[in-house]
């Protein structure tokens, strides 16, 4: 499996990945959306022989404390790879080239049992919350450059577009 930046001609797999990971077009939409805004991104791929099975895509969020923080949002694998290791890799590598760009941080509105293993921490650790009605255990934040959340207070906020779908 190959993970590498998003190119121009990956638009339409990436949106049927979505398409097929989720139940509606929101996930797809967002990431089309997002991509429209022309804010920096940070896209990966995750491709097995040419075809591409899976999608992760960070964004720039803002908080208090001016630090260069991202959120995780959408990240999607193809019905037919998950449970093989490849969300798993999207995110190792997509917190990588995050941590590279000099983020100092990166937030998931995510499942629980499975972020943490990543170094994910509920973000109320921190003083952090979300700017939506989520429960504390399911917004997190993971720390890139060790120490940074300790400028960081407040509700995180989301590029508007997630607002719109």
């Amino acid at each position: 499996m190959n993970i590498r930046l998003e190119q121009p001609g990956d638009m339409e797999k990436i949106r049927n990945v979505h398409l097929q990971a989720f139940e509606t077009e929101a996930e797809a939409n967002l990431a089309d959306s997002l991509r429209n805004t022309g804010i920096e991104l940070i896209s990966l791929v995750a491709e097995e022989n040419g075809e591409v099975i899976g999608h992760i895509l960070f964004s720039p969020v803002t908080i208090d404390g001016n630090i260069k923080i991202m959120g995780l949002a959408p990240m999607a694998v193809l019905p037919g790879w998950q449970r093989k290791g490849v969300g798993a890799r999207l995110i190792d590598e997509g917190l990588k080239a995050c941590e590279n760009a000099g983020y100092g941080a990166v937030v998931v509105l995510g499942y629980p049992g499975y972020y943490p293993r990543f170094g994910f921490m509920p973000s109320v650790n921190f003083g952090i919350k979300s700017e939506y009605d989520v429960p504390p255990e399911v917004f997190m934040v993971k720390e890139l450059q060790k120490g940074i959340l300790k400028a960081a207070k407040g509700t995180v906020k989301y590029h508007k577009v997630f607002n719109e779908l």
